[in-house]
């Protein structure tokens, strides 16, 4: 009895956290919660869902311009999936991405399909033959069967996407967001110019 006394005694009159010992313990708390927001939620605008999602921190990323880097593996880099009325748009993207340090191999169907070659086996040969694929997805894209026939053939590739395919909306309200996508964290373009930087930062991760 004594010694459960002397416990119980040690254990009241253990001093309790200074205020600033609660805020730091608090804050790191919240700090290390992951962001509730996700492409997948309900109910938010994709400017909403934007402006909820985290950006990641900067990592260490391998240098992809090594002989022995995996990015060697294919041709392309990225592959630009995206309607014809976006070309202009698109053709901005692909100058920005190419001139970039790394100089990123991006396959534009228009550009670099061979001709004579069928359509269908240009845009799957496109999507094997590229690491990663970002999906401009407009009300064009959405009016596009040709677009959705790609998308598909992207997630077929990838089933669990790991990053590999992007979606990067523009103009379009949440509840059009391709439910196939939806899964799926997504870039929505406003500013131009840091959607660019976004995208070529997650295409280089």
């Amino acid at each position: 009895l004594s010694t459960s006394a002397g416990w119980f005694r040690r254990l009241l009159h253990k001093p309790k956290p200074s205020s600033v010992e609660r805020s730091l313990n608090a804050g790191s708390s919240a700090s290390s919660s992951p962001s509730s927001s996700s492409a997948g939620s309900s109910g938010s605008s994709p400017s909403t869902a934007a402006a909820r999602s985290v950006r990641p921190s900067p990592i260490a990323v391998p240098d992809i311009n090594a002989s022995g880097s995996a990015r060697w593996d294919k041709s392309y880099d990225v592959c630009i999936c995206h309607s014809e009325v976006d070309l202009e748009l698109v053709e901005e993207l692909v100058s920005y991405l190419e001139a970039q340090p790394e100089s990123l191999r991006c396959f534009l169907q228009l550009r670099d399909a061979a001709p004579g070659s069928a359509v269908m086996t240009e845009l799957c040969d496109a999507v094997q033959n590229s690491h990663c694929w970002v999906m401009l997805i407009t009300p064009g894209f959405l009016r596009d069967p040709w677009c959705r026939y790609q998308m598909h053939q992207a997630l077929a590739e990838a089933p669990m996407a790991n990053g590999r395919t992007i979606p990067v909306l523009k103009d379009v309200d949440r509840k059009d967001y391709p439910r196939e996508l939806r899964s799926l964290y997504y870039i929505y373009m406003a500013l131009k110019e840091s959607s660019f930087r976004q995208i070529r930062d997650t295409v280089v991760r």
